[in-house]
């Protein structure tokens, strides 16, 4: 597979264009490269790591002339470990998760979490009846949904 087949391939799983989907390609490997330049290492979990590391010079052999030693400089170079769940689907012992794209996945996943706890489900209709009832209070409101968005940050953030 290569970049284009990649792009199209998740531009149909997400629904998004494949300019949107080149783009955020471009930008990830963009990413990846510029901190394997500064010697950092970054850890997809699940997937692998990828990182820096220094070659030693070294001596080799011409292949066109086998008699003939050659002096092989110091490098740095990228390098990609294998997590263990790429390992395990790759070697068969694991099927590979059905993929879950979409904003109405998660929500649907968290509405199924929160619906055994009874007080988290009453907590939530009063809720969707405030909006209902007063459309017309948004401005005096207004200071709410911030407050709302804010932990909604710190989650995306504990992501990473």
């Amino acid at each position: 597979m290569n970049k284009a087949e990649l792009v199209n391939e998740v531009a149909k799983a997400t629904g998004q264009t494949k300019l949107d989907v080149h783009n955020t390609i471009a930008s990830l490997l963009h990413s990846l490269t510029s901190a394997m330049a500064s010697g950092e290492r970054v850890t997809l979990v699940g997937f692998g790591t990828f990182e820096r590391r220094h070659r030693q010079a070294r001596m080799g052999v011409n292949p066109q002339n086998p008699d003939e030693k050659l002096r092989i400089a110091a490098a740095r170079v990228p390098v990609f470990r294998p997590g263990q769940e790429l390992k395990a689907i790759v070697d068969g012992k694991q099927k590979m998760a059905a993929l879950s794209v979409g904003s109405s996945e998660p929500k649907k996943a968290a509405a199924k979490k929160a619906a055994p706890k009874k007080a988290a489900a009453k907590k939530a209709a009063p809720k969707k009846a405030a909006k209902k009832a007063a459309p017309a209070k948004k401005k005096a409101a207004a200071k709410k949904p911030v407050a709302k968005k804010a932990p909604a940050k710190k989650k995306a953030k504990g992501r990473r």
